[in-house]
């Protein structure tokens, strides 16, 4: 048994946004292992300000810390931030984006140096084997000349220049402003070690980094096929996301560039919306359905004939892929949103109505079984081996 510790921004957990599944996935294994791992929150992100997360994550091994909260086996507390915790709930995102100049997506906030300073001394009295960083956001803890004894591995989840490159020539107004390849390198250069999501980003990290080393650690799936006896539902597609700018900028995109098309294609066909990213759906065509937050996705994703995933822009591992196929739910995508992730299941097109209405036309339980062997190949021990050998866990 040894003690790592996982700097992050906000409680690791699945079911809400991609980054946050990856995070919780990293931290459950180690804790599967039978290793002590110390969330520590740069910043008090709950999802409540009293929140259990007893149900994901093992409280016996696993213990969440932050400045201002309090911390019980189990539960953690923000009484100081509850209302802004509150707020955050309540309040829309596209309001909350006005402390940032009412900008149209926020990459990520950079760790203080106040936030950097409490988490390097807090690491310095853990002693921990090794610290994981989440994402260059957080690498500033790393600068702290303390933690040079400290093994350190980013979770890079993303290369962020390249997103912000997209999201930037696409017209958007992003925070922060500005974010290049050479800022990049500079804060994964503090890491002793960098994980990357797929492994085209990890050979593009290489190059960025020649003296830093560079593995691949992806998002794990646990197969979940349909149950017998439960029928997929006839041209019902479903997209899964979160309220993101690529999402977003997908869902919007699609509604009114291929639907019609597929409309015509495929006259009975319907969509399911599922998850946050229908809040960025103001006019609803017909045949569509905004789900909003599922709390379980697998009854949406087994009656389901087809996964959509209709990026147009964004890099690192796009996980509702994972999650459809997990379902034994194939998958139409565009080149942006299959980045990294080739193989059966797949459908890849730009023109996606064509291609939809003809995986439609044949038997779904040909390409279920097709989703699923794709599925097996992102297990657990497959997907985190570079990242337990790097970790000595």
């Amino acid at each position: 048994m040894s003690r790592y510790v996982f700097v992050t921004d906000e409680l690791p957990r699945p079911g809400e946004a991609g980054h946050l599944a990856m995070n919780h996935a990293i931290v459950a294994w180690l804790a599967a292992r039978g290793h002590e791992v110390t969330v520590l929150l740069n910043r008090p992100r709950l999802p409540r300000p009293v929140f259990s997360y007893a149900g994901v994550l093992d409280r016996r091994r696993v213990r969440v810390e932050g400045r201002g909260l309090l911390s019980f086996p189990g539960v953690v507390a923000a009484p100081a931030a509850a209302p802004r915790i509150v707020a955050r709930r309540l309040v829309p995102k596209s309001v909350r984006r006005r402390a940032y100049g009412g900008v149209d997506e926020v990459l990520g906030r950079f760790i203080s140096a106040d936030e950097a300073a409490w988490c390097a001394a807090r690491i310095g009295r853990l002693g921990p084997r090794a610290v994981l960083v989440d994402t260059i956001f957080r690498a500033g803890v790393l600068a702290d000349p303390a933690l040079t004894r400290v093994a350190s591995v980013v979770i890079a989840h993303d290369v962020f220049h390249r997103r912000h490159a997209a999201l930037t020539q696409a017209g958007y107004r992003l925070y922060p402003a500005s974010l290049t390849a050479a800022d990049e390198v500079a804060l994964l250069s503090r890491a002793d070690a960098v994980a990357a999501i797929q492994p085209e980003e990890a050979a593009l990290l290489r190059a960025m980094l020649p003296g830093t080393p560079v593995f691949t650690a992806g998002m794990p799936v646990v197969l979940r096929p349909r149950p017998a006896g439960l029928a997929r539902i006839a041209d019902r597609l479903v997209f899964l996301g979160s309220e993101t700018l690529p999402n977003a900028d997908g869902v919007r995109w699609f509604l009114a560039e291929i639907w019609p098309a597929l409309r015509a294609l495929r006259p009975g066909v319907t969509l399911d919306v599922a998850g946050t990213v229908g809040r960025a759906v103001s006019d609803v065509p017909d045949g569509v359905t905004l789900l909003g937050r599922v709390a379980d996705l697998s009854p949406v994703l087994h009656r389901a004939s087809l996964g959509i995933a209709p990026l147009r822009a964004g890099s690192g591992l796009k996980i509702k892929l994972l999650d459809y196929l997990a379902h034994g739910l194939a998958v139409a995508a565009t080149p942006a949103a299959a980045s990294g992730m080739g193989g059966e299941g797949l459908l890849i097109a730009d023109d996606m109505a064509p291609v939809i209405a003809a995986a439609l036309a044949e038997p779904a339980e040909a390409r279920d079984a097709v989703a699923l062997n794709h599925a097996r190949l992102y297990g657990a021990e497959t997907v985190f081996a570079e990242l337990a050998i790097n970790l000595g866990a």
